[in-house]
């Protein structure tokens, strides 16, 4: 150990380069993840923020929400057969507040349920982003394909679903603008269960079958993970590129009984340390841009998801290390020495 840190206090620029090169792509990764997530959350927090369970669309639907219907007959069954069963529909839509302003939101109602919020006709709750732009409880809203007004009774958190605020509006309320009382869903927490003309969807599947989550995540994640494999091959050819140069010493290291061991400990050690120091400024540099990012910036980075990408940072490093490191093994001394000397 001593002499992999003699080494690093020797060749400080080579060692700070590779730092700072580890410290770049890790801290591209986090952010990048950071977004994914928080566009995530932008996305469909409706829908995440939901207890395990199971969503219900009509299986004529073919994986598409929007094209599902289930018949007030049908809704009525289930209702009351499952206690704990939710019918629901979600359009996007637009309302216009006392102003004339338009703001873009997606209009949900439900049965009557414990998941989510209730509402009276003529009352409106809207997703708490709103409130940053000024809406208030009180304010009066309205919109063409509705003859009354609404007004803003709560704000609920945690609440939006294709990048708009979800605003939750009473049944009858909805079935005016939208000229039906089926509904696109049901949900159940818990198990699912067979229900006849209808396809069962985890929370995590159901999510897959929004068009926009699917791309948007898929994309995000193809980033992070070549990033992944770019730090691994980074890894690889640092030290393939370190032990060609050093392989004179290996030389003179084995010649004098050093095995082989104690070598691939000296480069780990090297990895470790230098990976381990970029990583917690990296990490430290996404935390503060969580705190400080603007209110409307997509960006939500946990602390597990910081770690587990780490991890897999360190295991990336140590396989890449040690793959460029089985050169070692096959230097023979007097060789080495020679080549050295040439």
């Amino acid at each position: 150990m001593n002499l992999a840190f003699k080494e690093m206090k020797k060749n400080k620029s080579k060692f700070l380069i590779f730092g700072a090169i580890v410290f770049l792509i890790s801290a591209l990764t986090f952010m990048i993840a950071g977004l994914a997530n928080g566009l995530s959350q932008d996305n469909a927090a409706l829908i995440k923020e939901m207890p395990d369970g199971h969503f219900y669309m009509a299986t004529d639907a073919e994986d598409n929400y929007a094209l599902s219907t289930i018949s007030p007959e049908q809704q009525d069954s289930i209702l009351n057969k499952y206690e704990d069963a939710t019918a629901l529909s979600i359009q996007m839509g637009i309302f216009f507040n006392e102003e004339g302003k338009q703001q873009s939101v997606a209009f949900a109602t439900t049965s009557d349920s414990e998941q989510f919020p209730q509402v009276n006709k003529g009352e409106i709750i809207v997703d708490q982003s709103l409130q940053e732009d000024g809406y208030e409880i009180g304010d009066i809203l309205t919109n063409n394909q509705y003859s009354g007004q609404w007004k803003i009774v709560g704000f609920s958190e945690q609440t939006k679903f294709n990048h708009a605020a979800v605003a939750f509006i009473h049944p009858d309320n909805f079935a005016e603008m939208y000229r039906t009382f089926d509904k696109q869903l049901m949900y159940m927490p818990g198990d699912a269960a067979a229900i006849d003309g209808l396809t069962a969807y985890s929370n995590k599947d159901f999510l897959n079958t929004i068009p926009s989550y699917s791309a948007e995540q898929l994309s995000l994640n193809l980033i992070i993970w070549f990033l992944v494999v770019i730090s691994g091959l980074l890894f690889a050819i640092f030290f393939y590129m370190m032990n060609i140069q050093k392989t004179g010493l290996f030389g003179i290291l084995k010649a004098i009984g050093v095995k082989t061991k104690t070598l691939f400990v000296m480069m780990w050690v090297q990895m470790l340390f230098i990976t381990a120091l970029a990583l917690l400024l990296s990490m430290g540099l996404s935390q503060l841009i969580q705190q400080i990012a603007p209110a409307g910036m997509p960006f939500h980075l946990t602390l597990d998801t910081t770690l587990l990408f780490a991890v897999i940072f360190l295991v990336i490093g140590f396989i890449g290390a040690t793959l460029s490191g089985l050169q070692i093994k096959k230097i023979q001394p007097l060789q080495a020495i020679q080549q050295g000397e040439m």
